[in-house]
């Protein structure tokens, strides 16, 4: 099962969501930086990343930078996370575990999943993927990419719903202002 070109359209920077839809690494950094800071800064933060750096983003080259350079590359202003060094330190380890279990090729992640429990046990095994990022992960993979294995819909629990639940949903700038009026609401209702 590959990845094909994916449908996100939401950061307002369209490369960076081309690379975003093109590049898995892109999309598992963006994924591990959606916490605690506004989604589409979370996901813009790997088009920055590679301008900083100059060049592709593949998983050996940036396991290869020392940790401290590319805490440098998370701080510079404006910072790519509201925590620069924990996120840069765990983008190092998300790309030292895909070159140490995937020869730093993301696709293999997805190569020869028997079915979704399989994948979300691949996710799972990330750094800072925990049960509702990886939720999120199998049902944007789903909805964006047509990564689609058996049982997916029930792995990904309500993400996979039709609405505006998370990442998955978001094809547009319009789509995550919608996201972020039903948080909103069900913020208000509680």
């Amino acid at each position: 099962m590959g990845c094909t070109a994916g449908s996100l359209r939401f950061t307002g920077d369209h490369d960076a969501d081309d690379l975003l839809n093109n590049n898995l690494l892109a999309l598992f950094i963006g994924m591990l930086l959606d916490q605690q800071f506004p989604i589409e800064r979370a996901f813009i933060a790997p088009y920055r990343l590679r301008q900083r750096l100059g060049f592709d983003l593949e998983a050996s080259a940036l396991a290869e930078i020392p940790v401290e350079d590319l805490v440098q590359f998370f701080s510079q202003k404006p910072a790519l996370h509201r925590f620069p060094k924990s996120m840069a330190e765990r983008t190092h380890r998300v790309c030292q575990h895909l070159v140490e279990h995937y020869s730093g090729n993301p696709q293999a992640v997805l190569v020869d999943v028997s079915d979704a429990a399989d994948l979300r046990q691949r996710l799972l095994s990330f750094p800072g993927f925990g049960e509702q990022k990886v939720q999120i992960f199998i049902a944007l993979l789903a909805k964006r990419f047509e990564v689609t294995p058996e049982g997916w819909e029930q792995v990904a629990g309500h993400y996979a719903d039709v609405g505006f639940h998370s990442v998955a949903d978001l094809d547009s700038p319009e789509a995550l202002s919608q996201l972020r009026k039903q948080r909103q609401e069900a913020r208000k209702a509680k």
